[in-house]
């Protein structure tokens, strides 16, 4: 029976979000018998209402609220209103991600010690490594059944993977597989295997990739201890005179404001909305937002440094057949800047169906050159890069005060511009790529410019020392003791791999730290 809290009930932790860091945080508190309200800005959908269609799916699951962009990457001049493509919906993110788990690499923990000084890269070792680490990723890779780990068989290798595969051996890559997945390779957890239908990114109808949507939210509901209300957009979080915060006020799907108060209060929106709700609260006590006596709230923007690789050959493919991204080359993830830039990238499997191929393969492109390219969709095959980008304290997220949402509020405004050593890494995974297809007679290869991301990190980072960043190693932000940052905008750098493992596994940590810190009467 999921519950329901006064909203005077002081008692209770507010987690702002439920993806993968705010649904995992609310069902571990609950489990733990601490009471949660979940809030939830966008509406709830299971297996049943997804729809296999991608743009009739990006119109009921995507984030489209009001946001600007600025500097020099590809997506503001081509997706200008949409920075990222990420969820407006019950489990977040969680819904629309392609399912790739893979462990940060020993030395991502300390990207400033391992690389040294990076001009224009504002470069910090995490308060935390991989020895630490390692227990709460088992515990992840545990919960969301990840293959290729705890005895959990691989996905089978689709067409698009046997291209890629065959190329990566032509060319002497050995760490290639279908990889770490968190879509079942057999029945597993009360969720069954893959299908195969190939419709990653539009939430999974069989529900055999995991989702806090169907796993961890309705499992807290059923302790008693979590009452998710969706379709509640919070404004700004309250705080009392001694800077500890009360509460948090939000709008529900009629408009209307409410108050709930709060014990501790978690942001888990996702590296965009999570600053902007900091910076939105600013109060007379805090005037440049709350938690950001560092300044740092809302910089160091990372949204990996990707690209796609697509090719044409003489014979079909058909790529959409099959999970989407069971398809990894990771033997450039090492760091070795022999190749002329720091840190290192993933290539995974990728396939966009026709309409998103339309828009994404050379946006605003048209003529003979991009119609002949579609019309050899059947024979293509198609690679993601996903590599470590460079923190800026220049790429951040800021309010626009030009633009409003609906509640009145300034839209956030993205700034991001590539770092040298993106556009390097960036040069030499589009050659390598190219070449895997080369190497198995693709006769056209298209490199294709950066998509709106869905891996936003960083802006509300973890430093050890509080002048560097927002948040301590428990997320716990430095300036105020119950206010704690729950989702990938506390990471401190990228690393190459994709973060949601990681964010699940920061979030399982939290909640035990959380709960021990609650029982102790120190929150």
């Amino acid at each position: 029976m999921a519950a329901s809290f006064d909203k005077n009930d002081d008692s209770v932790v507010v987690v702002i979000g439920t993806g993968a860091g705010g649904g995992v945080l609310s069902n571990e508190l609950a489990q733990k018998g601490v009471k949660v309200v979940a809030l939830e800005a966008g509406g709830r959908y299971l297996p049943d209402d997804y729809v296999n269609d991608e743009w009739d799916s990006f119109g009921q699951l995507a984030w489209t609220d009001a946001r600007t962009t600025s500097g020099d990457w590809r997506v503001a001049k081509d997706f200008s209103g949409l920075p990222a493509w990420i969820v407006k919906a019950v489990g977040g993110t969680t819904i629309h991600w392609a399912g790739a788990s893979l462990r940060f690499q020993e030395h991502e923990w300390r990207a400033a010690t391992t690389y040294g000084a990076v001009k224009g890269a504002n470069l910090l070792d995490w308060p935390i490594d991989g020895a630490e680490m390692a227990p709460w990723y088992e515990k992840a890779e545990a919960k969301l059944g990840v293959t290729r780990t705890g005895g959990r068989a691989g996905l089978p290798g689709n067409n698009n993977y046997k291209v890629f595969e065959a190329g990566a051996k032509k060319l002497g890559y050995k760490d290639v597989h279908t990889g770490r997945m968190a879509i079942n390779s057999a029945d597993y957890d009360e969720r069954q295997m893959c299908q195969q239908t190939g419709f990653c990114f539009q939430g999974c109808k069989w529900g055999a990739k995991w989702s806090a949507a169907y796993t961890d939210i309705p499992r807290g509901e059923a302790t008693g201890n979590l009452e998710v209300r969706d379709r509640c957009h919070v404004l700004r979080i309250e705080h009392d005179k001694s800077g500890k915060v009360t509460g948090v006020v939000y709008a529900d799907k009629d408009g209307n404001q409410h108050m709930q108060k709060a014990r501790v209060v978690c942001v888990a929106c996702n590296s965009i909305e999570s600053p902007r709700l900091l910076l939105n609260s600013a109060s007379s006590m805090f005037s440049g937002g709350l938690a950001n006596s560092s300044g740092q709230v809302g910089r160091n923007y990372m949204r990996h440094m990707t690209g796609s690789v697509y090719a044409a050959f003489d014979k079909p493919v058909r790529m959409w057949r099959g999970t989407t991204m069971a398809g990894i080359i990771s033997d450039e993830a090492r760091h070795d800047p022999s190749r002329g830039f720091v840190g290192g990238y993933e290539l995974e499997t990728l396939a966009l169906g026709i309409p998103f191929m339309a828009a994404f393969l050379d946006p605003g492109a048209w003529g003979r050159e991009f119609t002949s390219a579609l019309d050899m969709y059947e024979n293509m095959a198609g690679m993601w890069i996903v590599g470590e980008d460079m923190p800026q304290e220049t790429n951040r997220v800021t309010l626009n005060t030009d633009v409003k949402d609906k509640y009145g509020l300034p839209a956030p405004n993205v700034h991001f511009d590539d770092h040298e050593n993106d556009k390097a890494m960036r040069a030499h995974a589009y050659k390598q790529g190219s070449a895997v297809y080369e190497a198995v007679g693709a006769t056209r290869v298209f490199p294709t410019p950066p998509y709106p991301s869905t891996h936003n990190l960083g802006t509300n980072r973890m430093s050890t020392k509080p002048g560097d960043g927002v948040v301590n190693k428990w997320g716990q932000t430095h300036d105020i003791k119950n206010l704690f940052i729950s989702d990938g905008s506390q990471f401190t750098t990228g690393a190459s791999e994709n973060p949601t493992l990681t964010i699940v596994s920061l979030a399982i940590r939290q909640a035990d730290h959380l709960a021990k810190e609650l029982s102790k009467g120190n929150l």
